[in-house]
């Protein structure tokens, strides 16, 4: 990975942990996602499956749809979506559809991830960056499960 764009995958990333925070605060699974396009954030977005009472509300799939309708455009070639979490396998398929550039997530997700049921969902194109910022992602997660169940 080139230097600078580890600094850009951090910045980019702390905006979609603020989304994913929002989530928490509203009740909903902490996850948030934010897609850019030139270097600047053109949507973001975080789960709202119960605020919408929708099972596809998840951050990707709003962040992607937000996007493209932006753009003008049903594909995001250009752009990086930065997601807190791996996406599950629905999100995947939104993502290779919309064959976005770049994928950056935090927190693996080894039950519910994309990458256990089909790592080969992805656009073929597309670049998967891990890791980002992953132990905040993944301490959002376990804190909001742990207070729901307690």
């Amino acid at each position: 990975m080139k230097e600078g764009m580890a600094d850009e995958d951090l910045r980019f990333m702390k905006q979609a942990l603020e989304e994913a925070r929002q989530a928490a605060a509203e009740g909903e699974v902490p996850i948030g996602a934010v897609v850019v396009c030139g270097g600047r954030v053109i949507a973001s977005a975080h789960n709202q499956t119960e605020r919408l009472a929708d099972p596809t509300a998840h951050a990707e799939m709003l962040a992607i749809t937000s996007a493209t309708n932006r753009m003008g455009a049903k594909y995001l070639t250009d752009c990086s979506l930065y997601v807190t979490v791996e996406p599950c396998l629905m999100c995947a398929g939104a993502i290779a559809w919309a064959q976005l550039g770049a994928l950056v997530y935090g927190a693996a997700d080894e039950k519910r991830g994309y990458s256990f049921f089909a790592p080969q969902a992805l656009h073929p194109k597309t670049e998967v960056r891990s890791g980002t910022m992953a132990d905040e992602a993944a301490r959002l997660m376990r804190d909001f499960f742990r207070k729901r169940r307690g």
